[in-house]
């Protein structure tokens, strides 16, 4: 087990290749919503390369050294389209977004109540995992494990409106699953885009429910169509659903 947890330590493995051996919560949308979907490649897009750099900010600032910007206005501009161009990607940060994101960082750690358990002496940062849940393996990297919880980080447009948005984005199965992979409750720590307001929230029983179930029905499809020995031909999908 200590082999395959030190591979998954490394990014590349965790994400590629090797780490597609395991099922993970980013696999819960396409398995559920559009299994034809499922472990096909997706493009960066804005949202996703911004929450990786304020999470190296906050957990890895040695690897936040490395990004590079587009001091553009906007990704619809000559400068940007050039740029994503020449170093052949299909999208980059703006500089803006650099500065908002150090902005979310030090409003956070300003905060020391709010900060104070995500650099807690004894903690462990990027912490891989895996566990057969449901007759499955599954992986899980938590952002920080300490003694008695697992926190995840997040930001959010709208702080108000998280309790929806964490079921839209399928944060009720992370929950459940990070708590059977780390064997601790997960805790998300939020900060707002907007109005810079962190909020702390834990999962209700009724949350893990609801991601218990949403595992378990990815779990049914994943081995009707992708498991080994599945009998079920994924092009033979479709939706069968009363109204």
């Amino acid at each position: 087990m200590e082999k395959i947890l030190k591979k998954l330590r490394n990014d590349k493995d965790y994400y590629g290749s090797y780490g597609r051996c395991f099922l993970s919560n980013s696999d819960i949308s396409s398995l559920l919503n559009n299994p034809i979907e499922f472990r096909k490649v997706v493009p960066d897009n804005k949202n996703f390369l911004f929450g990786r750099y304020f999470h190296q900010l906050i957990l890895e600032p040695d690897k936040a050294f490395d990004w590079e910007f587009v001091d553009a206005s906007s990704r619809t501009t000559k400068l940007y389209k050039e740029t994503i161009a020449m170093r052949e990607v299909d999208v980059m940060l703006l500089e803006k977004e650099k500065e908002l994101a150090q902005q979310l960082k030090e409003t956070m750690l300003r905060n020391f109540d709010f900060a104070m358990p995500i650099y807690k002496t004894g903690n462990k940062f990027e912490e891989p995992a895996v566990k057969k849940i449901k007759g499955v393996m599954w992986k899980g990297k938590a952002d920080i494990v300490t003694d008695n919880c697992v926190i995840d980080i997040k930001s959010t447009a709208d702080i108000s409106r998280f309790k929806f948005s964490a079921r839209t984005y399928n944060y009720d199965s992370q929950a459940y699953l990070y708590q059977e992979l780390f064997g601790k409750p997960l805790e998300f720590y939020v900060i707002c885009k907007e109005s810079k307001v962190l909020g702390k929230f834990r999962p209700t029983p009724e949350f893990l429910e609801r991601g218990e179930y949403k595992v378990e029905r990815a779990v049914e499809m994943y081995n009707k169509y992708f498991a080994d020995g599945s009998i079920e031909n994924i092009e033979q999908f479709y939706i069968n659903e009363d109204l």
